[in-house]
């Protein structure tokens, strides 16, 4: 069983990309947990949640590609997850800054 790093990073990224594809759909405010909805009151929830979920399926990105690399090498997709999650992190704040 050397495909199980793989397997569970895909199946992490699978969960990740069904609640920002939840989101999407639905654009329910309520659908953040109560501490990110408290620090956060968006003027327009609906615009939010795209946003939100959009910057949700990038980052959801990182362990896929982890788990692709994984395949190869498990230290190289260590690297690859840390490396993709920071610069998918970081164009998803350039993401959320038009939304208010």
């Amino acid at each position: 069983m050397d495909e199980g790093y793989s397997i569970l990073m895909a199946l992490f990224a699978v969960a990740i990309l069904c609640y920002a594809g939840l989101m999407a759909i639905f654009k329910d405010y309520k659908m953040l947990p109560y501490r990110a909805r408290v620090s956060v009151q968006p003027k327009d929830e609906k615009r939010y949640m795209v946003q939100l979920s959009k910057v949700v399926a990038l980052v959801a990105l990182a362990p896929l590609l982890s788990a692709l690399v994984g395949l190869w090498n498990i230290f190289a997709a260590l690297i690859v997850l840390i490396a993709a999650a920071v610069v998918f992190i970081r164009i998803g704040t350039k993401l959320m800054r038009d939304v208010e």
